[in-house]
């Protein structure tokens, strides 16, 4: 980790805005790619250990993992999803996808946020690729030749902070920090579903090894991937349910969540503490000659197809072929990677928000719930269509 100050070297080729997964599995694809490590630098407002000590639940696809052994960052602790049951709550209809019908070992995998970033670090240490931390960056000035990075680092001593504020220039920025839906500027593609996640780890007296559920209720979908000794809960809700569900004991919230899930992994036993976050859509596409935005600085969904990591891992793939492609030219790498992009961005984007807005916009056992149902169990009986959804949520469109 460096430590920012007004002796850096302010001479870069490619300046990433954000060091969380996406941030770094770009800064080692460069490298895979032939652009030296001392060429690039990442900047990011938390530190090391606060990044590591995260513990959100992130689902990554079997895609994903291909992109992060490829950037040198694999393995890592995680759970295999090797199956996925899709049903309707109270209706007829199911969707069952194996992943040996695939010839893959795993559909995806589940891991901590801090798990995934680890091993990227270490390979970013390895590498020789520069990481400012903590360090903000206030804003970005574009010339007809560079890229001006007004940065800002803040130290604690003795309870007093000092700050010191610098200048770096770069060839290319690029954007990988997006925040959450609620912190976020509006984009062009902006919609609240007035939905609340509600995450957790739960135990169940009878887990079924490397079996995910996505439980389809009258309010969202409900989610449980499997996690070390049980499961991630993840539980979409109109926010008015949301409220009274964190308000209940444990002993009641599990009561609540057998009755919306049901019992094909027995009795839920043990429940985490319970933590909440507003679901909204938040995209747009933005290049400029010498700037781009990648990750969830591009595209924020909801979690109902748990596209949101995976997707933005995508984005971080296919820019460090078109920077290595145009070296010298950035905004034909721009615009090549933004032309490249856009069926993949947007057909994740329509299927995770048709979804939604099913549940959100839709009142309570409606026909266009009942039409999902009815699909489900027809995209079992039609093998071609059931696959390309797999192979959608696995790699995305390539």
């Amino acid at each position: 980790m460096e430590t920012l100050s007004s002796s850096s070297n302010t001479d870069l080729d490619i300046a990433i805005c954000g060091a969380g997964p996406v941030g770094q599995a770009l800064a080692l694809l460069l490298c895979k790619q032939g652009i030296p490590a001392g060429r690039i630098a990442l900047f990011d407002a938390k530190t090391a250990a606060q990044a590591e000590q995260d513990a959100r639940t992130i689902a990554l696809s079997y895609g994903s993992r291909q992109i992060l052994d490829n950037a040198g960052a694999w393995p890592i602790k995680a759970t295999a999803i090797r199956q996925i049951h899709v049903s309707r709550r109270g209706h007829f209809g199911r969707s069952f996808i194996d992943s040996k019908d695939y010839h893959v070992p795993a559909l995806g995998y589940v891991a901590r946020y801090g798990d995934i970033i680890a091993p990227l670090q270490s390979a970013i240490q390895r590498q020789g690729i520069r990481v400012y931390r903590p360090v903000m960056v206030e804003g970005l000035q574009e010339s007809d030749d560079r890229v001006s990075l007004h940065l800002h680092a803040v130290h604690t001593e003795d309870e007093q902070q000092s700050a010191e504020k610098t200048l770096l220039s770069a060839n290319i920025a690029v954007q990988a920090e997006g925040g959450t839906f609620t912190d976020q500027s509006q984009r062009s593609q902006r919609h609240d579903y007035q939905q609340t996640a509600l995450i957790a780890h739960i135990t169940c007296s009878a887990p079924i090894t490397g079996r995910a559920f996505e439980r389809f209720t009258d309010q969202g979908p409900l989610a449980l991937l499997p996690q070390d000794d049980g499961y991630a809960l993840v539980w979409c809700a109109r926010p008015a349910t949301a409220e009274q569900l964190l308000a209940l004991d444990d002993a009641a919230f599990r009561s609540a969540l057998q009755q919306a899930f049901g019992h094909r992994l027995g009795q839920i036993q043990r429940v985490s503490k319970r933590l909440a976050y507003p679901l909204g859509l938040n995209a747009q596409t933005h290049a400029t000659a010498r700037t781009v935005s990648i990750g969830n600085a591009a595209q924020t969904l909801h979690p109902v197809a748990g596209q949101g990591l995976n997707l933005g891992l995508r984005d971080a793939f296919v820019l460090a072929q078109c920077l290595s492609r145009h070296a010298d030219q950035p905004q034909a790498a721009l615009q090549d990677f933004i032309a490249a992009r856009k069926t993949d961005r947007q057909t994740t984007i329509r299927l995770t928000d048709t979804l939604a807005r099913i549940f959100a916009s839709s009142p309570d056992g409606s026909a266009s719930q009942s039409l999902l149902g009815l699909g489900l169990g027809l995209l079992d009986m039609v093998e071609p269509l059931k696959g390309a959804l797999a192979r959608q949520m696995m790699y995305g469109w390539r």
